[in-house]
This record gives C-alpha cells, sequence and structure tokens, in this order.
C-alpha cells in the first residue's frame, strides 16, 4: 500500500511539472529592456540606448566641461563601434561660456519615423539642463553596417521648458 501512493506522488509531481512547462511555453513573452545611466560627479554623465536592431546598443557621453555629448554604437555583427555620433549641447541650451552648465541625460525607448534616407533608432536620449529649465530630445540615425560609418551629428526632436531660464541677474 506505501509503494501506491509514492507512485502517485511521482505521477503528480511529472504531471505538475509537464503543466508548468506547457503553461510557460503559452504564456506571453517580453523582451527584457534595461538601459544603464551613469555621472561622475559634475565632470561627465554616460548613458545606454538600444539600437533598431535589438541586439545593438550605442553608449553616449556627455562632457559637462565642454557641453559635448559623444556616442558610438557597437555592431553585434562585428564587435567593433562603427557608428560615431556628436552635438554641441551648449550651443542647443544656449548656455553662458562662462558659466558652470548643470546637464542630466537618460535614454528612452522611442519610435520615430525615418527622416529621408537616416533610419532612425528606437531609442532617443533627452539631455536636461538647469540653467536654460529645459529638455531637449535627440535621436540618431543606425543601419547595420559591418564599416565603419562618418561621425553624425545627433538630431535635435523636439524640447519642452520646465521652468523659467535663470537670467544673469537672478
Amino acid at each position: 500500500m506505501k509503494n501506491q501512493y509514492g507512485e502517485r506522488r511521482f505521477l503528480w509531481l511529472t504531471v505538475g511539472v509537464i503543466c508548468g512547462m506547457c503553461l510557460s511555453y503559452f504564456w506571453p513573452h517580453e523582451p527584457a529592456l534595461a538601459v544603464a545611466t551613469d555621472r561622475d560627479g559634475d565632470r561627465f554623465a554616460i548613458a545606454t540606448a538600444p539600437t533598431k536592431s535589438g541586439n545593438a546598443e550605442a553608449v553616449f557621453v556627455l562632457d559637462f566641461l565642454t557641453g559635448r555629448l559623444s556616442g558610438a554604437a557597437i555592431n553585434s555583427r562585428s564587435g567593433k563601434f562603427t557608428h560615431a555620433y556628436f552635438r554641441n549641447l551648449a550651443a542647443d541650451f544656449n548656455v553662458d561660456p562662462t558659466a558652470k552648465p548643470h546637464y542630466v541625460i537618460v535614454s528612452g525607448t522611442v519610435s520615430l519615423p525615418n527622416q529621408g534616407r537616416a533610419q532612425i533608432a528606437n531609442s532617443a536620449i533627452y539631455i536636461g539642463e538647469m540653467s536654460s529649465g529645459m529638455v531637449i530630445c535627440y535621436a540618431f540615425p543606425f543601419i547595420i553596417n559591418n564599416a565603419p560609418v562618418p561621425p553624425q551629428q545627433l538630431m535635435p526632436i523636439d524640447r519642452f521648458q520646465f521652468r523659467q531660464a535663470q537670467g544673469v541677474g537672478n
């Protein structure tokens, strides 16, 4: 009698494992997308952003001292950085060259239409600057290409004012 209970437990365990595997197969799957952002005090910040292909990623470095945003996308086929990006943020935000700007950077997922021949990546870079009180969204082109592509400027998509700009007399 005791042996019969042991066999039923094994049977129910097997049925449970099989049902769990079937349920996990048919359960909707969503990919886990992660981006990273980090900063070093008031010197620079770095952020990652996925590209159009999904398995490639771009990295952007914001130099607070020069107001320059530089980036590169690594090619998943070649394992090399084949795309380079740049933008002069100080000019975009109209920052006084003698002032000390306070930037923040994050990336986000967007689906923007292609602009001419440029295929836009599925990510955008958002830069905020405190003294101007503005946030600007930048897009970047990305096409899978094993050969290096000449550096391209990031494209400003839109901006919004989140607070009044701080003037010199304020």
